[in-house]
């Protein structure tokens, strides 16, 4: 039974400074990217009020240092209780304003669960080590170990994609580590952590150790790089906003998520029946707005027209509609402006002898599940990130050929793989130049406490908590001799 697709307009929603709501005079509406129906007001910071989140952050970095390990996983561990209590409400949310089908935002929200319990187990395995002092001749009678110490305040910008998931993959390490964070989400999409900022007030976080603003990418998210009370800037968008913080960063600490080129190379001995609909889901969730959707497609010759037929009666089954209701499995894309960048790809491709063997139309913000045979490998649609529900196809003979296509570009986020031979996965695994290579799986899987980063182009730094909180601690050295 389908959900009501009405969502009752909020009043204006203030920001979140040193665990209280401010408002400001700047204002904009967030509206479902579907249809347009407004969604609520939301404050936009000035510099003010930034200059307010970066005082509340460094009183809550004292606060969030001085807490045990365990006070840190049990804050952790009563947001997620929490969040497992609102979920429905969060998923609503997460669908209303980034226009994610509520099917796809409810497995968000179980994956932000999963996202605090293995941030929560991080911080209670926050550990350093032994070091052997004595293996060289100048440690004679000296002990040495390591601790990891937080870095201070943690500045988190976040994309409309994932608004929900994607920030506790910076909050949750940030937290229990001992940092502060300042939250800048999309402009397009701040519902979701503005609504979680009062979850951790709920939870028990210290004062100012959770701060969002929110606002235009190009004037709040820059002041927050430019700021050096800042100790770390963690990113996830493009590449050309993440060059952009790199050079303004100077020796603070970046992670950056860059995006991808996603490709699946599929060999003779592939199991169709489980990788054509795995293919379908990983091309099209979300209309393809995911950093790792299948963009690309590597067919062997063999099974090319087999898989080719499975995929395109996939993709044209899908029921696109209202991002509310239960039954919707592509809604929309996040405005009209990017949906008709893809339109104006696929024509591209169109007008270069590239055939549409499904989709390729738009209407709105909505784009169809669309199918592309004959792509001419130079033009954007194949070679640069589409961020949208498009799929190119190749065919190859040789594995060695498409390995060294999917090797060609400049992204290196992750990859996939289908083949039943061991030995042929992992020689192909070790030739292919990405931060994750997924065998007899899609390249967009993602389990939330594994190492994500890309090679190349892709970005620098590892997320998943454990991995995480390397990036947002200082490794210190005590040494003493006995």
């Amino acid at each position: 039974m389908a959900t009501s697709t009405v969502m009752e307009l909020k009043e204006e929603v203030p920001l979140w400074i040193g665990d209280q709501p401010v408002i400001t005079s700047t204002t904009r509406t967030i509206s479902i990217p579907y249809d347009g129906t407004p969604v609520a007001t939301v404050c936009e910071a000035d510099e003010s009020a930034l200059e307010r989140a970066v005082a509340a952050a460094e009183e809550g970095a004292k606060a969030m240092a001085a807490l045990t390990l365990y006070e840190r996983a049990e804050i952790l561990d009563r947001m997620r209780a929490l969040l497992a209590r609102d979920a429905e409400e969060f998923a609503r949310l997460i669908a209303s304003e980034s226009g994610k089908p509520i099917r796809e935002a409810r497995t968000e929200v179980d994956r932000g669960q999963q996202t605090l319990l293995a941030s929560a187990d991080a911080a209670r395995g926050l550990h350093g080590e032994v070091v052997p002092m004595d293996a060289g001749p100048a440690g004679k009678g000296r002990w040495g170990i390591t601790v990891r110490e937080p870095l201070g305040i943690v500045a988190a910008i976040t994309p409309f994609n994932f608004p929900l998931n994607l920030g506790l993959h910076k909050i949750g390490p940030a937290l229990a580590a001992g940092n502060s964070v300042i939250h800048k989400p999309s402009e397009n999409t701040p519902l979701t952590a503005l609504r979680f900022a009062s979850l951790t007030h709920e939870a028990g976080l210290p004062r100012g150790a959770y701060n969002v603003v929110t606002g235009d990418g190009e004037k709040v998210g820059d002041w927050l790089v430019r700021n050096d009370r800042l100790a770390m800037i963690t990113f996830t968008g493009s590449i050309p906003v993440g060059e952009q913080i790199r050079a303004h960063a100077g020796l603070r600490r970046v992670t950056l998520e860059l995006g991808n080129n996603s490709s699946l190379i599929v060999e003779p001995d592939a199991d169709l029946d489980f990788i054509v609909p795995r293919a379908v889901t990983g091309s099209f969730a979300h209309s393809g707005q995911v950093c790792v959707s299948v963009q690309n497609i590597y067919l062997h010759e063999v099974i090319a027209g087999e898989f080719i037929r499975r995929f395109v009666e996939g993709a044209r089954a899908l029921k696109i509609g209202h991002p509310l209701d239960d039954s919707t499995e592509v809604s929309s894309m996040i405005d009209v402006d990017q949906a008709r960048r893809v339109e104006q790809w696929i024509n591209e491709a169109r007008g270069a002898g590239a055939r549409v063997l499904a989709g390729g139309v738009r209407r709105g913000a909505t784009i169809e599940p669309t199918v592309l045979d004959d792509v001419l490998p130079h033009l954007p649609i194949s070679c640069q990130e589409a961020f949208g529900p498009v799929v190119s196809l190749h065919r190859y003979t040789h594995l060695e050929d498409a390995i060294e296509r999917v090797n060609s570009g400049n992204y290196g986020l992750q990859v996939g793989l289908c083949t039943q031979n061991l030995q042929t996965a992992f020689r192909a695994a070790r030739a292919l130049h990405y931060g994750g290579v997924i065998v007899n799986d899609v390249p967009a899987y993602r389990a939330d406490h594994m190492p994500y980063g890309g090679a190349r182009h892709s970005g620098i730094g590892r997320e998943g908590p454990r991995y995480a909180i390397e990036e947002m601690t200082e490794l210190k050295l005590i040494c003493w001799r006995a």
